[in-house]
């Protein structure tokens, strides 16, 4: 059900690395309010050209850094992000796994941070399956029905980017994601790893190691460790002054 080893063979930054009794760690705790600390809104200045291809951090210098969040399979959290968002001007790309009820039971708080820019969306496949296993009439389905879904539900396709569930792809994959609209696979240089269950120190430990300026992160609509951790990664962002980004605000695909 959860994108489990997402994160795992790219980043170094698992689970196993955390305390062993993550596993023990209650989803239904109160959440902890963020800081009264709103973010800075994106640099301006003109957008960086990228070639349709693989992407894993944001290319050239600045201080600006890009939190994806992927699959939503919990409610709780996606909200959370949300508010998150509101509070503070953070800016996330969003890869739906649109499967999940999640994005449709938010819909309507969700959409004007999408029509506003704030919020990013981009394909992460119907139901998170491996596409690399797949025949290409399963893989183009897996895209398109994610990508119906954001247009009659957000009223965008989340093109051009796309991220293959597990990190998974190769040519054959990426050639029916481009005919598609998805020319820009998206992998990451760090992690949150909470793909699964893991404690708060562990997730702001990789919070530390991975929030620099020009990378791509990734984390996980999952699990509610990360939901009270909001706090500690404003505290991180703006010790690092970086700047919060979607992909679309600062790159354009050629």
């Amino acid at each position: 059900m959860l994108a489990a080893g997402t994160a795992v063979a790219l980043t170094g930054c698992t689970a196993a690395q955390g305390d062993p009794a993550a596993a023990q760690v209650p989803e239904a705790a109160g959440q902890v309010p963020v800081r009264p600390a709103l973010l800075p809104p994106p640099p301006g200045g003109p957008k960086t050209a990228v070639p349709p291809a693989t992407i894993t951090a944001l290319p050239g210098p600045g201080s600006c850094m890009a939190l994806t969040v992927d699959d939503g399979a919990s409610a709780e959290v996606v909200g959370a992000y949300i508010q998150f968002a509101k509070d503070t001007g953070a800016r996330f790309t969003f890869f739906v796994t649109a499967y999940y009820r999640s994005w449709s039971e938010h819909r309507d708080e969700l959409r004007p941070l999408v029509e506003s820019g704030q919020i990013q969306l981009a394909n992460h496949t119907w139901d998170h399956a491996d596409l690399t296993v797949l025949s290409e009439s399963s893989v183009a389905d897996e895209l398109s029905q994610c990508k119906l879904f954001l247009r009659n539900t957000f009223g965008v396709d989340g093109s051009p980017y796309y991220r293959p569930p597990f990190g998974r792809h190769n040519a054959a994959v990426d050639r029916i994601a481009a005919d598609l609209g998805y020319r820009v696979p998206v992998m990451w240089y760090g992690s949150l790893s909470d793909s699964g269950l893991i404690t708060e120190q562990y997730l702001v430990e990789c919070a530390r190691k991975y929030f620099n300026p020009q990378t791509i992160v990734i984390g996980h609509a999952n699990h509610a460790p990360v939901t009270r951790c909001y706090g500690q990664l404003v505290d991180i962002i703006r010790e690092r002054n970086l700047s919060l980004v979607t992909l679309d605000d600062v790159l354009t695909v050629v």
